[in-house]
């Protein structure tokens, strides 16, 4: 395209950790801009965030639906061509839907929606619409993350038999919601997050990061919720057997009350012939681990590593990327589909980000964790693909 996209966003004013990542991560390449937002459920604040981020007040609006109805008739010249969805949990189904509809792409944070009903809903509005749909499970944008899918696909691990994958995290170690402070209470609230605390949060992390590196679909599950915290109402600690179509055995462990950790998504994956290893709180290394030799470690931004991790990455050898340029490189592939549907034209089927079906397998795994951890860790099926 000839001009940068416009988008608008849902939630992410002032004091909201998530909508300032997003609009890093959207604004890292040059390719979009920031042009109208609702902010806040509080319209006040809306307003306030709107002025912080030096946007036309004609443009900042009191809530979602007067945005949406405003925006619509824009002229052309003007007109979005996404939305952001950064809201709490049961914020993002009826502003996705409601913007879809209203003819505009949509980029939504994780999970998709409060619950499985209202994600297969959103599944069919897509298809509907035609529109792009972009759920942000931002560590599938890491460079040694897409090099670790590269190398399951080649066959260089063989038939995979066991995958551990883990998201250990302690900020959630004491009764920290009450204390008023914003993420720990819409996070631990299950009118608002939804029908799990840690497994809705970060263990769709765990569940999305072995689907894009595996290829693997989760057939059944066995899980063990636990409130350590009293008084909290949701999980904040989770231990969950898998196991797989095509006979691959899994765990995944995911927590908000071990103490100390801060954000250490790790996963391992063991094949007939080989394994590798990778941590997000290392993310430019990918180990590679053999029966009969030294283990290797590749390392981003290197010759040897494959197309799409060199796509991905953004700096030197030796200079660390993770987080923000993960995100970012999520944005600029969701970018190359939206400039393409707002050109008229069929986004690639090339494109790498997370879709609505992602989000939906996710949601779909949260829900059989639930109903196995209520069962007394009875063993609970998923839907095939």
């Amino acid at each position: 395209m000839k001009r940068k996209l416009r988008y608008g966003m849902i939630g992410g004013g002032r004091g909201a950790f998530i909508g300032a990542v997003h609009r890093i991560a959207a604004g890292m390449d040059g390719e979009a801009e920031l042009v109208a937002g609702a902010f806040s459920a509080d319209a006040a604040r809306s307003r306030a965030s709107g002025a912080d981020l030096h946007l036309d007040p004609e443009r900042v609006y009191d809530n979602y639906e007067e945005m949406a109805r405003a925006e619509a008739v824009q002229p052309a010249a003007r007109r979005l061509d996404f939305v952001v969805i950064v809201t709490p949990n049961d914020r993002h189904y009826a502003p996705a839907r409601r913007f879809l509809e209203a003819g505009f792409n949509v980029v939504c944070d994780k999970p998709i929606t409060f619950s499985l009903a209202e994600a297969r809903r959103l599944a069919t509005v897509v298809r509907r619409t035609g529109k792009v749909f972009v759920l942000t499970h931002n560590y599938t944008g890491n460079p040694m993350v897409r090099q670790a899918r590269e190398l399951v696909r080649s066959g260089r691990l063989g038939r995979l038999r066991k995958v551990l994958v883990e998201y250990p995290q302690g900020w959630l170690s004491t009764r920290l919601e009450a204390s008023g402070q914003k993420q720990a209470a819409w996070r631990t609230d299950p009118k608002r997050s939804g029908a799990a605390g840690a497994v809705g949060d970060i263990g769709t992390h765990a569940e999305n990061l072995t689907h894009y590196i595996t290829g693997l679909e989760i057939e059944s599950v066995c899980a063990d919720l636990t409130a350590f915290v009293p008084g909290r109402k949701l999980d904040d600690d989770a231990n969950i057997l898998v196991r797989f179509r095509g006979g691959a055995k899994g765990v995944i462990h995911c927590s908000q009350v071990s103490v100390g950790e801060e954000n250490n998504l790790n996963i391992r994956v063991y094949g007939e012939h080989a394994a590798l290893e990778w941590r997000q709180e290392q993310p430019d290394e990918l180990v590679l681990k053999f029966a009969d030799r030294p283990r290797q470690v590749w390392r981003r931004g290197h010759a040897y590593n494959g197309a799409a991790s060199r796509r991905g990455t953004r700096l030197p050898p030796g200079h660390p990327e993770g987080y923000l340029e993960a995100f970012g490189n999520l944005y600029r592939e969701a970018f190359r589909a939206i400039a393409a549907e707002v050109a008229g034209r069929r986004p690639s089927r090339n494109t790498d980000f997370p879709t609505v079906a992602d989000g939906v397998r996710g949601m779909e795994f949260i829900a059989a964790v639930v109903r196995s951890a209520r069962r007394g860790a009875r063993w609970v099926q998923l839907p095939a693909s």
